[in-house]
């Protein structure tokens, strides 16, 4: 569950002065290696993307291909910190708008991530006892996390604006399906009390 909130650590910008606006911004920007919060931010996604892959480790009855992607995810979001934007594309117009290194390893995530939520919402149906809350949920989450991480890529054809707001939606239902993986880990540990 910590993951889960840890992955929406973005609301912090309310409160930092971090100088982006969140309707026109990347979230990544907030760790771009420019950036004031750089530090506190990347470490954040380090911790969040630590605990993924803690959370993905081998468990009875837990399918194995849903599991190795959540550890591609995980692997891919601390590259992601590894090879930050450069700088804040969306306050700073002489900053590429597109780094080929931090995009491609926000794409392998993003990959990563679908293919996560796909085979465990397919695991779900085939294996109806264990996993309820993602048979009845996780459709709908990946469903609205496609559409909303689709809605952000304008910034990478030229059309830059309010691709901040899908895509902190995004970010938000990403927290809300490790949050089901949480919940349903803890009901099968609990028997599914």
């Amino acid at each position: 569950m910590a993951a889960a909130v840890l992955y929406n650590a973005w609301v912090l910008e309310a409160v930092l002065p971090t100088g982006l606006d969140p309707r026109h911004s990347y979230v990544s920007e907030l760790y771009a290696a420019d950036q004031p919060f750089h530090t506190l931010f990347g470490g954040i996604e380090t911790v969040t993307a630590l605990l993924v892959a803690a959370g993905a480790l081998p468990r009875p009855h837990r399918p194995a291909a849903g599991r190795w992607f959540l550890v591609a995810f995980a692997a891919a979001s601390v590259a992601d910190v590894i090879v930050p934007m450069r700088c804040a594309p969306s306050v700073n117009t002489a900053c590429e708008v597109v780094n080929p290194w931090h995009t491609t390893t926000s794409a392998l995530a993003h990959a990563a991530l679908f293919g996560s939520m796909a085979l465990l919402v397919a695991a779900s149906v085939t294996d109806r006892a264990r996993w309820p809350l993602i048979r009845r949920w996780g459709p709908w989450v990946l469903g609205a996390a496609l559409l909303t991480a689709v809605s952000t890529v304008g910034p990478l054809f030229g059309h830059p604006g309010w691709h901040g707001l899908p895509q902190r939606a995004h970010l938000t239902l990403v927290g809300v399906w490790l949050a089901l993986l949480a919940m349903s880990l803890r009901r099968q540990g609990t028997g599914g009390r």
